[in-house]
Formats: C-alpha cells, structure tokens, sequence
C-alpha cells in the first residue's frame, strides 16, 4: 500500500528546517524505536507531566523542572516511558546550554530516544511540522482508496469480474489474495502459487471453521509466521464464501477499499447463484426426458452431452447447489463432459464411463454415498437410473459405490426392503425370544448349521457342541419357527429370514 512517509520521530528528525539532532546513539535504542507511529508533539516543563500525555507521542521540555532539590530525573524518564512516550526533545540555550548528563544516562536506561531542539526552532513548529506530516499522510491515503476504488470499479466490467477485482485488490494491497466458496473449496489465489502447500492447507480448515460457524466479521489469525485476515461474503446462515488476504492489518481507508470488495463479490455470487439456480431448473426437466431414455432434446438444449457409455450417478442427502458448483469447477479443469441435474430423489449426475473416477472425488468431498450405475447407452438410461437408486438406497458407508460391484453380492441384499425385514423380524421372534429368556444359542446354531450346508459333523464341530445337541437345537428351532427343518423349501426359508432380518 503506497504511502507518504509516515509521520514518525524519524521523518521529524529528517526535516531540515527544523534542525533537530538526536543526541541517543540508534544502536543502544530498541528495535524500531525512532519508526513507530507519531500520534502528536506536545511540550510541558511539569516534573510529573503524564497525566496529562496520551501514548505515542514526542515530549519537548526545556528542563526547567530539573532545577528542584526533590527532582529525580531518572524517574522522571521513567514514568515517561511506562506512559508510551515515544522520544523526549530538549530544547537547549532556553533555560540552560546543553543536556544533562543526568538526561543522557536516564534515557539511555530506559531506551527513550532523545534529541536536541536548537534555540533557534520553536516548540510550536515542531509541533507545526508533525501536524502537516499527519494531514498529508491522510491526505494521501484518501487518495489511494479514491484511486484503488476506480481501478476497481474498472477491473469489475472485464471478463471473468470478480477475479480481476480480486486481482486488483491484490496488487493495491500487496498481499495475498485468496477467495474460497461456500463449501470451503479456493476458487481463486492471486498469486497462484504464492502460499506453500502446507500453509495453504491449514488456511482451507481455517476457512471451513469460519463458515461452519458462520462467522461475518473480518477475522484475524497467523499460519506459519504469517498473517492472514479472513472477510466472509454474505450474511447469517447464508454465507457465500471467504475472501482472504495476506496482510497484517488495515488502516481504515484499505478496510473501506476491502469492504467493497467484499459488496461486489457478494453481488456477483448473487448473480451466478441465481444464473446457477436457472441452470439446474432447466437441467431438472431435461432430466425427466433422459429418463424416457430419449436424448434428443437434451442434445439439442445443451448442444451436447455426455458420449455413450454413460454411468448415470444418484447423491442423496446431498447440498444441491456447493455439490453442482464444485462438480462444475471439476469438470472444467479436467475438461469432463456431464450433465448435474436435481431431482426428488437426489442430485443425479451423467458423465461417460471413462471419466467416473471423478465420482470418488466428489463423494470424498461431501462426505457422501453415490449410487453408480453400469455403462449403459443414451436408449436405456431409466435402467441406470434405477441401478443407481438401488445402490443408494442400500445401507452402507460413505463413498461411490457401484452398482456392478453390489448386483453380484446376494439376490437377497437386493430384495432387502424394510417390509421385507419387519417380516423377517417377526417370523424369528418367538426364537429370539426363547433365546433371551434362556441364555440359549438356537439362532446361532442354525444359523451355523445351514452356513455348513445343513451337515451334523461340520456344524457341530464349528459350534464345540456334541452332534447330539446340535440335532436336538435344530428340532427344537423348528418346533418354535413352525416349520420342517429336513426339507429344503424350509431350510431356504429360514436362511432367507436370517439373511434379511437385522442382527
């Protein structure tokens, strides 16, 4: 952020009108001492003036105070610099020639920069001089928001705006600039590779507690020694993203410029999101003539569309519009042709076969199941369709699931419905019940015994059991289960009852 030179005791000391001469040596002062900040130059000769001083200001006295028996001039710099006093000038040849000794000691104490007044400078125009150093600071930094403010305005009406904004905030600030959408993802750095991997990482998890929280104030925070400050765009429970910048601070004119910033980025997020919103409303309803399994007026819609094979892809539980914006950004840097359509039953996406190892991405993203279907051609995409609800409405972890990997498991798992386990669940609860209510192992029994292929030996052997008792557990099994455990019709039933109902 160019400047002019900030009113510090440096730029006082640089004036040469004024004359002024530090008497403390720069190398015994603190680091950065003579270029801190100047907020005003006062003067007073009372031996205790700090009552009436204000933090990060230049004190000027002509020592009249140290002429009494009780002065402690050690002290006296030190209350000084316990007050924030930035830098002591004694005006010299006005009450008497020269510093003290006892001055010079004091401030080399306590690190307080001194310097000489000639008996030709008035106190008032050093005052003066600060003055005009303090408006023209001002004056220049209206200037550069006035002139950061137009160059914006400017880079808002080129092609792809809000990144050439963002761009341009970046070079007027000189730092960083990151901009990260709603779910978390960075959708623009500027420069692109300015930020280590690493330190680019932990500003992402950062980014993602502000969302999650839903935070709207400008935040401040350091990674790896370096300082980032974090804007949200939009407002409550509907954030729109975060917009980040790689600076210390900001001074009240560069915040303004910043606050703009963030006005425009949320009114051209508004305009995608309603550009996006249309998008998916026309894509819902060429949905519905895909599943006809006619693909003639999605071709002539969208000019075209996914080659055959296709999978066609089914995400439920799913948000909608960050799933279809980060499908978008994905698909445009692989250069993946789909379609991202909306639907009751979830948000069903269509790509060739060869490209759906993007569904694995996506599902690690959001932390979701996909149901995926088989390659299948354009005239038969209702039954891909339907393969991926089958998938989905499977139980199972997280993740893109295929449909090939699933059809072959068990006939069972598919015929696995609610209604289906509720019956199964009943036709076994007068087993369940006798083994609650006996401590007794009937269900495991035989269960292990038509895994062994209804054989005595094996069963028994695997259950640690006398063939004996498993024979006597089996019969007793039938008995309550109302059926005839030497036949296969009810051996199949059984193991079908077993399979579907919940353990």
């Amino acid at each position: 952020m160019p400047t002019s030179e900030q009113p510090t005791l440096r730029a006082l000391l640089r004036r040469r009108d004024l004359g002024l001469t530090l008497v403390s040596t720069e190398e015994d002062l603190p680091e950065g001492a003579l270029d801190r900040s100047l907020r005003w130059v006062h003067s007073s000769d009372l031996a205790d003036p700090t009552p009436f001083l204000s933090e990060d200001l230049a004190l000027l006295t002509t020592g009249t105070q140290f002429d009494r028996d009780d002065s402690d001039i050690d002290m006296y710099v030190q209350r000084l610099s316990d007050r924030g006093v930035l830098g002591l000038g004694f005006g010299t040849d006005v009450h008497r020639s020269g510093i003290p000794d006892e001055l010079l000691v004091a401030c080399a104490a306590h690190g307080m920069p001194l310097f000489e007044v000639p008996y030709r400078t008035p106190f008032i125009a050093v005052a003066r001089a600060h003055s005009e150093a303090i408006a023209a600071q001002a004056y220049a930094r209206r200037s550069w928001a006035l002139d950061a403010q137009r160059a914006l305005a400017l880079a808002a009406l080129r092609p792809r705006g809000l990144d050439a904004t963002l761009t341009e905030l970046g070079r007027r600030l000189d730092a960083w600039t990151g901009m990260y959408d709603a779910t978390g993802a960075l959708q623009f750095a500027q420069p692109r590779d300015g930020l280590p991997p690493e330190t680019l990482a932990s500003l992402g998890e950062r980014v993602m507690e502000v969302l999650t929280r839903g935070l709207e104030a400008g935040q401040a925070l350091s990674i790896d020694e370096q300082t980032f400050m974090l804007f949200t765009v939009g407002r409550g429970g509907h954030l729109r993203g975060v917009i980040a910048l790689g600076i210390d601070t900001l001074d009240p004119e560069a915040r303004t410029v910043v606050t703009s910033v963030i006005a425009m980025a949320g009114l051209a997020l508004e305009q995608s999101d309603q550009l996006a919103r249309s998008r998916r409303r026309l894509h819902t309803q060429l949905l519905g003539s895909l599943r006809s399994d006619d693909p003639s007026l999605a071709r002539r819609v969208l000019g075209s569309i996914p080659p055959a094979p296709m999978v066609v892809a089914v995400a439920a539980d799913a948000p909608a519009g960050p799933l279809a914006d980060w499908w978008e950004r994905r698909r445009s840097e692989h250069g993946t042709a789909s379609f991202v359509a909306e639907s009751d039953d979830g948000v069903v996406i269509c790509l060739s076969a060869g490209d759906e190892a993007l569904l694995d991405d996506v599902a690690s993203r959001f932390g979701i199941r996909i149901g995926v279907s088989e390659p299948e051609p354009y005239d038969a995409f209702s039954r891909a369709h339907a393969q991926a609800l089958t998938v989905l409405r499977q139980q199972g972890d997280a993740g893109a699931v295929r449909y090939a990997d699933t059809v072959g498991s068990s006939i069972l798992s598919a015929l696995a419905t609610d209604e289906a386990r509720l019956v199964a669940e009943s036709r076994l609860a007068p087993l369940r019940a006798h083994d609650a209510a006996t401590g007794g192992e009937l269900e495991r029994t035989l269960r292990t015994w038509l895994e062994h292929d209804a054989k005595a030996e094996s069963a028994a052997a695997a259950l640690g059991v006398h063939r004996h008792t498993l024979r006597s557990r089996i019969a007793q099994a039938g008995a309550l289960l109302g059926v005839d455990m030497a036949s296969f019709p009810a051996r199949a039933e059984v193991w079908t009852l077993l399979q579907t109902a919940r353990d």
